[in-house]
């Protein structure tokens, strides 16, 4: 699974409903949200 620093538990998480997308300059990243509190979790780059 993809990690990524949630800055509400201060923590690396797991994320959770992971999805890939491209931002605007078209760089590879993943999205989801955090399994302990639920915010949103980013990671930039292939996961």
């Amino acid at each position: 699974m993809v990690q990524a620093y949630c800055f509400k538990c201060r923590a690396k998480k797991e994320i959770r409903n992971a999805t890939n997308i491209k931002l605007k300059n078209g760089r590879p990243a993943t999205q989801g949200t955090c399994p302990s509190c639920g915010t949103k979790v980013f990671r930039i780059g292939k996961g």
